[in-house]
């Protein structure tokens, strides 16, 4: 019995089919196809069966899902463990936030991958949250608050947010002093989120309206700027804007509830080790970073 037999099985049970399992393996589908042929074969039995919506798994093929996944999982610790210390090798897929990962984020994927010459590091930079199973990935980086899920869920840092405007909006609209005066201001948002605000050990929760949507933060900090409403971002995205003038921090009294940052992966006993010093370069990068800072944060806090 094949290693890459029982991996791709596994990338098939995940996936839902024979082409994701092969995207996600960066395979043709004729090889994934052999692959389960020789190791339905081999054991005897039909572990998948074809559907419309592509492969779903028998009753044996659910009875051995679980032991090849723990066969897998103890080969790749096996081979973790025989490597010379601090080496990494394979495949490393990363899901990423769009807002920061290019600017923040992608300097430490590269310097990872100089220190790991044997290692492939593929990331995607996109601020929907990805299916990390059934899209092939091993761990997500994730900005926020974050809901509940069976998905294993590490903080690396925390991330503050401050709510801005333009001067030219302030001039013509005012400026919120509390949180129930933005439901009489346009706001611009991601979608229908709700924000979240302190007033001391208080959480103030108010879900705000705005014509003017958009699925990345970036895109709401330019509308911030050209005077289209008010935004609650991030500050790593807007410390230049502050920095100029161009954004002004509206309602001081009252500072964002801090989200966080996150490695997220599927669940497992122990995470791989590729993940694991991911991990820690993401905590020591978040705890030196000074956009990431608390200096914001406190001085809101002062100003109360």
């Amino acid at each position: 019995m094949d290693i890459e037999e029982l991996q791709t099985f596994l990338a098939i049970a995940d996936t839902g089919g024979v082409s994701p399992a092969a995207r996600r393996l960066g395979v043709s589908k004729s090889i994934v196809s052999r692959r389960l042929l020789r190791l339905e074969t081999e054991l005897g039995v039909q572990l998948l069966t074809r559907t419309n919506r592509g492969a779903a798994l028998t009753e044996a093929g659910v009875t051995f899902r679980d032991c090849a996944a723990k066969a897998c999982a103890e080969i790749d610790l096996a081979k973790e463990t025989i490597l010379p210390k601090g080496e990494l090798r394979g495949r490393l897929r990363i899901a990423a936030p769009l807002s920061f990962g290019p600017t923040h984020l992608a300097p430490l994927l590269a310097e990872m991958a100089l220190k790991h010459p044997l290692l492939d590091i593929h990331t995607s930079y996109s601020d929907r949250v990805v299916d990390l199973i059934a899209e092939g990935y091993d761990c997500a980086i994730r900005l926020g608050y974050l809901p509940d899920s069976n998905q294993h869920a590490i903080q690396v840092g925390p991330v503050y947010g401050t709510v801005v405007a333009s001067p030219d909006y302030i001039k013509t609209h005012g400026a919120p002093e509390t949180p129930e005066e933005l439901l009489t201001h346009e706001a611009l948002m991601q979608g229908l989120e709700s924000w979240q605000f302190l007033d001391g050990n208080k959480i103030i929760t108010v879900r705000p309206h705005g014509r003017f949507k958009a699925d990345n933060g970036t895109a709401l900090v330019a509308a911030a700027v050209a005077g289209l409403g008010i935004a609650m971002v991030p500050d790593g995205l807007i410390h230049e804007y502050l920095a100029t003038g161009a954004l002004v921090p509206v309602m001081t009294r009252y500072p964002v509830r801090p989200g966080g940052a996150y490695v997220i992966h599927p669940p497992s006993s122990q995470p791989a080790r590729k993940i694991r010093l991911l991990t820690e370069l993401l905590i020591e990068h978040f705890n030196n970073a000074p956009h990431f800072a608390k200096a914001t944060y406190a001085k809101f806090q002062k100003a109360e």
